[in-house]
């Protein structure tokens, strides 16, 4: 045990070692996580070229690369063996499996070992005892053995989208060139390995509500070659130069550095002409139609059934999601921590109060808000509201509008918004109806600061009432139940997240809502709900859905139903132990 853990610390030490190291040396950002499976100095400019090309497995630690690692300590001592420069007394074949585990090990070691590095591993370890029993080993048997070890090892680890898609991507592989008629070309082989992997992910992805790349089996033909071939040798040398000698590993790290920022140059373009696709969300039905359509398509050539696995597979796009009736409107608080984001959808129009809010690197704009609403098959808006000024309310905004293109946008403070939001007055908007279902803004024209400031809008279908009110204070609420005298709603969303100055008692017996919507972060420094608010909701009987218990909160005003939370959904495994219960 302690020899173990005296190990560990020293194999973390000289991890840190080397990258303190490459950090000095000023290397290019992508060879942190090619070497060391860091990619924390990665833009989210990066990720998004790389997700959308489909050559994110390339750009970090992957199988294939610690396969290409092992092989290449295998071939250089085969290499010497057949020139005669391998010391006769030392027996070849158990010294190159060894050194060929041993790199593959040590370089997983110092990559974090992640699920794909894993597997790699196990695989290869399985691979390499059938070679030294000079024996070949059944084609799926290293897969087989290496997913048990790995749930073996940490069963929860199946939890992990890429658990799924790194077996999932070698057994379409092994399925689609196990006995199969004759050899192909090099360069046929590899360009059918792209699809294969296209077609066999395609499926998974979309259940995991995972990016799908429509340019990935094109780039991946020559980035894949370019990566393991030229870079990753410069990467992997120039390192065991930069930890062991003093000199000589920074100039290969530069060509590394070099070869990948030429890479990114060529695929930053195709990114943009070809961004990546997300599914719409399936049911339970469409994703077995779509598996079964992948694997039509995965079998050999010739067979009578395998043509009609495309029309199974294209579904993916066409996918029969229900939308609200006439008079209805489907109503959405996601998900998104400290801040808030609530999507009104009727029959024919979409509407979207607030955008998230903005992280350190990223927003929530980009991370949630824009996939989820293109899981719903929503790929516009027919208008934006951003409530206010304020960096949780507004800091999805602009990947909202990059992707999803509002024809309108509405702001409680249009002076402090981007010209190029256009954006407009929100006390000046007039009242509108979408498909029977009836919206009005209201903003606090004597507002003063940001939160009173914030836009309100309130929605009725069918006689039921929502009130979405951003961030409003107080005061606002008092100026707001003089404005609408009389005015009940049954579903609240809590002012300013459960803030202790807002969700007046005023407010609270003035609307008389049966149920709160908060949206919050879980552990937030805010403190939201507070507890007087708490107290207030809970005399009067207010139900709270809290987006940190429940999630994303889901509700169909004007059907007089219950709200959910998504987190209380079926999951995949439920779904499927019900349909087998009826």
């Amino acid at each position: 045990m302690k020899d173990g853990h005296r190990l560990e610390t020293r194999a973390s030490s000289l991890r840190e070692r080397l990258r303190q190291r490459l950090l000095e040396t000023q290397a290019h950002p992508l060879l942190l996580p090619l070497v060391l499976g860091d990619g924390s100095g990665l833009t989210e400019r990066h990720w998004r070229v790389l997700q959308s090309t489909g050559t994110v497995h390339l750009f970090v630690v992957s199988g294939q690369h610690v396969g290409l690692a092992a092989g290449l300590a295998y071939g250089l001592i085969a290499g010497l063996w057949r020139l005669g420069l391998w010391p006769r007394r030392w027996p070849w074949l158990p010294w190159a499996c060894g050194c060929a585990l041993l790199f593959a090990l040590g370089y997983g070691h110092m990559a974090g070992f992640g699920v794909p590095v894993q597997r790699a591993c196990l695989m290869i370890a399985v691979v390499l005892l059938w070679r030294l029993r000079l024996r070949q080993p059944g084609v799926f048997t290293p897969l087989l053995l290496a997913l048990v070890a790995v749930l073996v090892a940490s069963p929860l680890v199946m939890l992990m989208p890429g658990f799924w898609l790194s077996f999932t991507a070698v057994g379409v592989l092994l399925f689609g060139f196990a006995g199969r008629l004759g050899p192909w070309p090099r360069w046929r082989a590899w360009a059918r390995a792209q699809w294969l992997v296209a077609l066999g992910l395609a499926p998974v992805l979309a259940l995991l509500a995972l990016p799908i790349s429509l340019s990935g089996p094109w780039v991946n033909l020559f980035a894949g070659p370019w990566i393991s071939f030229i870079v990753l040798p410069l990467a992997l040398l120039g390192s065991v130069a930069l930890a062991l000698l003093p000199w000589g590993g920074e100039a290969l790290l530069w060509l590394a550095g070099q070869g990948l920022e030429a890479l990114l140059k060529v695929a930053a373009p195709i990114a943009d002409l070809a961004p990546a696709w997300l599914s719409p969300d399936l049911p339970l039905w469409g994703a077995v139609l779509a598996l079964l359509g992948a694997l039509l398509l995965l079998l050999p050539m010739g067979l009578p059934l395998r043509v009609l696995g495309l029309p199974l597979l294209l579904q993916l796009g066409f996918p029969s999601l229900a939308r609200p009736p006439w008079g209805q409107a489907q109503v959405m608080q996601l998900d998104v921590g400290q801040g808030l984001a609530v999507l009104v959808r009727t029959r024919d129009h979409v509407l979207l109060f607030d955008a998230g809010p903005r992280y350190s690197s990223n927003d929530a704009g980009e991370r949630i808000v824009v996939p989820s609403l293109r899981r719903l098959g929503i790929s516009r808006l027919d208008t934006l509201i951003i409530s206010h000024d304020h960096a949780d309310h507004s800091g999805g905004a602009r990947a909202v509008l990059e992707f999803l293109k509002p024809a309108r946008v509405l702001a409680g403070e249009p002076s402090a918004a981007p010209d190029a939001w256009r954006a407009q007055p929100c006390e000046n908007a007039a009242g509108w109806e979408w498909n029977g279902v009836r919206f009005q803004p209201w903003r606090w024209s004597a507002a003063q600061d940001s939160n009173p400031s914030s836009c309100v809008l309130l929605v009725e279908a069918e006689g039921e009432r929502l009130l979405l009110t951003g961030d409003i204070d107080a005061r606002a609420e008092r100026a707001l139940v003089s404005a609408w005298p009389g005015l009940q709603a049954r579903w609240l969303q809590a002012p300013h997240h459960g803030s202790r100055t807002s969700s007046s008692a005023l407010l609270l017996d003035s609307l008389q809502p049966e149920a709160a919507l908060i949206s919050r972060g879980w552990n937030s420094r805010f403190g939201h709900p507070h507890p007087e608010v708490v107290r207030r909701l809970d005399e009067r009987g207010i139900a709270r859905w809290d987006s940190a218990l429940h999630g994303a909160v889901e509700l169909r005003l004007g059907a007089s139903q219950p709200a959910q939370g998504w987190r209380q959904r079926a999951r995949l495994w439920r779904a499927m132990a019900a349909d087998e219960a009826q």
